[in-house]
């Protein structure tokens, strides 16, 4: 019985750990990887976690996203980028806390404001309020990935207890 217990509690935290992490799409809901967005307000404005997902949107034939040094994103240089996306549509897990840095490599386009720093906080993720650009009484956006971790962890529990019950 005390075994039992022990593969439960180590179930229950398993699927409570994977159904945690968010998808927050760079500069939703009032832009998107773009020139007319503010970046420093939007990642300001979210708490992002371990394992969550950033992902960027945007037309390949107009922009990039460079992942740079802190010496390089203050500076805009492209010289030497860590990692080079330009699908349009890149998805960034945030593995580990620190901070991470992106810019758009196309000219002048950093120096236009597509820069954004990623402040990534050890521990659980749980999605954060989001507010707009402009400041607004309007309820704040959910997050994408929100609906997935509600589907997620109710499938996970409802399998849980399935084995539970045949354990007992």
């Amino acid at each position: 019985m005390a075994v039992t217990r022990t593969i439960l509690a180590v179930a229950v935290m398993a699927i409570l750990s994977t159904a945690s992490a968010a998808i927050y799409n760079v500069g939703e809901p009032g832009g998107a990887w773009d020139l007319s967005t503010n970046y420093g307000t939007w990642a300001s404005s979210r708490n992002f976690k371990a394992d969550d997902q950033i992902v960027f949107k945007y037309s390949p034939q107009a922009h990039d996203v460079l992942e740079v040094s802190k010496a390089d994103y203050d500076s805009c240089s492209t010289a030497s980028p860590i990692t080079t996306l330009n699908s349009g549509n890149d998805v960034v897990t945030l593995t580990a806390s620190g901070t991470r840095y992106f810019i758009c490599g196309f000219p002048g386009h950093c120096a236009g404001g597509m820069k954004v720093k990623i402040d990534v906080m050890s521990g659980f993720s749980s999605p954060a309020p989001a507010s707009g650009p402009s400041a607004s009484n309007a309820p704040p956006p959910t997050p994408a990935s929100a609906a997935t971790n509600v589907e997620a962890t109710g499938f996970g529990l409802a399998v849980l207890l399935a084995v539970a019950g045949l354990m007992a």
